[in-house]
């Protein structure tokens, strides 16, 4: 399915970007693995499994398991058109850029806004996730309350999440080799715990595979009965294979971009599907009581200190404290890249700010600060909301879906009039890209209206009880999107344009060819 490009043949991708009206502005100096370690450290196996553990085997029971496999395979045929892409526009930005490509002005702004935006609310919702790791750690982390009071657990979760978005912040303001340094640092710790993990856990095993095929009862008395239930569960598999295409979105700052960001894309999701498959399995067969309430509170946390002690326990939630800030920084890298992006194209308010390039980091420094600053706010705004981590975490993933089909939508359409026609010697579905897009497309558009079915069980479980929370995802989603395209239809329509210091040199036809 693939055609590879001898590993001598140099390919810098700056031809990809000259080919949009861009000047090269960003420093190429990522390798294959700080591609591959983006993608993997926003899908961030530590963080989602440890995170949505608790939601899946609620409402789902230990037969949930089954859902991590079906979502990989629908989002394998995402990365595969995503791979197409990616090795014929290695450009910052990505989906922005692929979906103006694919499908014209109007749903490339569209799909850029919904990234960005999504981008900023995933940073506050992975920015939530100290707080299910570091108050078990210790007492410490609990600086505002004591959980006593069920605000407490939201308030102290704003406070520490802050902290992190403030780092994140700093660490990319600073260049996008620092960011590559402590991220494939971090990713490599990640990698080796969750390794370690899978055997600790594999060596306390105290069941048969049967588990998983066990429901608890789940879902009786349903219309839907279990699969129903199952439906649900699955949202804490969803939550976690996305992000993906940071690999691609960083192809003005990698080396060999066309050929190393495919690559980076599928080991990235194939890497994250074996080894969190086989973290959840080996989970839910060695965990001494797989009847205890606390499996749906406290989740994968009080397996790993019930089944490995709370030495070992306590050494692999630190471990988890590195992955949630690698993936933090990740998103947050992403971010910059697509508010670059769409920026550089006149696309944003104060576009030129936006996308101005620190000559001394060689970075856009403005967007970093802005998206911090916004990610704050989010949390801020929500801080009274003990519901806060389901809400804003789904509506930040759906308008990941959402944004993904902004670019399989139209990339199938191109498909189906003819117009698709992969680079000969780069990535290639050849036959099977077709099918592929077909069962890409059905899928986002099937689990998105999955993910944002308005369960009161997922966005009002507990009180205090509000109409808007139940019917949070289409409405703030519906805000998001219907405020951004009045503001693109009266401001920007007809505006997009490469600004001055992004446009390409256009070569004078009178001056005489370097020899």
């Amino acid at each position: 399915m693939s055609a590879t490009i001898p590993d001598d043949e140099h390919d810098d991708g700056d031809q990809s970007i000259s080919d949009f009206g861009y000047k090269p502005q960003l420093k190429r100096t990522l390798g294959n693995f700080h591609t591959f370690a983006a993608g993997i450290s926003y899908i961030s196996i530590l963080t989602g499994t440890f995170q949505l553990f608790n939601l899946g085997v609620g409402f789902g029971g230990p037969a949930y398991w089954w859902s991590w496999p079906m979502v990989f395979v629908g989002q394998l045929m995402v990365a595969l058109c995503f791979c197409e892409l990616a090795a014929r526009y290695p450009v910052a930005g990505s989906v922005y850029n692929w979906s103006k490509k694919l499908g014209g002005e109007h749903l490339g702004w569209l799909g850029g806004w919904m990234m960005v935006t999504a981008t900023m609310v995933s940073l506050s919702a992975v920015a939530l996730a100290y707080q299910q790791t570091l108050p078990q750690i210790s007492s410490v982390f609990w600086v505002i309350g004591n959980g006593s009071d069920p605000a407490d657990a939201a308030k102290n979760a704003v406070f520490l999440g802050s902290c992190l978005i403030v780092f994140t912040t700093l660490v990319n303001a600073f260049g996008v080799k620092l960011m590559a340094r402590i991220n494939s640092g971090g990713v490599l710790i990640e990698l080796i715990a969750a390794v370690v993990l899978i055997a600790l856990l594999a060596a306390h095993i105290t069941r048969g595979a049967g588990t998983i095929t066990e429901s608890h009862g789940l879902g009786k008395g349903q219309p839907l009965g279990y699969f129903g239930a199952f439906l649900t569960a699955s949202l804490a598999s969803a939550y976690v294979m996305y992000g993906f295409d940071t690999a691609s979105s960083l192809g003005e700052e990698s080396k060999n971009p066309s050929r190393n960001a495919p690559r980076a894309i599928l080991r990235a999701l194939i890497a994250s599907f074996l080894i969190g498959g086989l973290i959840l399995l080996f989970a839910l067969l060695a965990v001494p009581n797989l009847n205890s309430s606390k499996l749906s509170t406290d989740g994968l946390q009080f397996v790993v200190l019930s089944t490995l002690g709370s030495s070992v326990g306590q050494g692999v939630l630190w471990c988890v404290f590195i992955a949630i800030t690698v993936c933090e920084l990740a998103v947050h890298t992403a971010g910059i890249r697509l508010a670059f992006a769409m920026a550089r194209d006149n696309g944003l308010p104060a576009s030129s700010w936006v996308a101005k390039v620190s000559p001394r980091f060689q970075t856009p420094i403005v967007p970093a600060v802005v998206i911090g600053l916004v990610a704050i706010g989010i949390l801020v705004i929500n801080i009274d909301q003990p519901q806060i981590f389901s809400v804003v975490t789904s509506i930040a993933i759906i308008m990941i879906y959402l944004a993904y089909l902004s670019v399989t939508v139209p990339m199938l359409w191109q498909r189906l009039r003819g117009n698709w026609h992969p680079v000969k010697g780069q990535f290639s579905l050849g036959k099977f890209g077709l099918p592929v897009n077909i069962v890409a497309v059905l899928w986002g558009g099937a689990m998105a209206l999955n993910l944002a079915w308005p369960r009161a069980s997922i966005y009002n479980a507990t009180s205090p009880h509000h109409w808007y929370l139940q019917w949070g995802a289409f409405l703030y989603i519906g805000v998001i999107a219907g405020a951004g395209f009045i503001y693109y239809w009266f401001r920007k329509r007809g505006r997009i344009n490469v600004i001055e210091g992004s446009r390409a040199a256009v070569p004078d036809p009178e001056q005489p060819a370097a020899p």
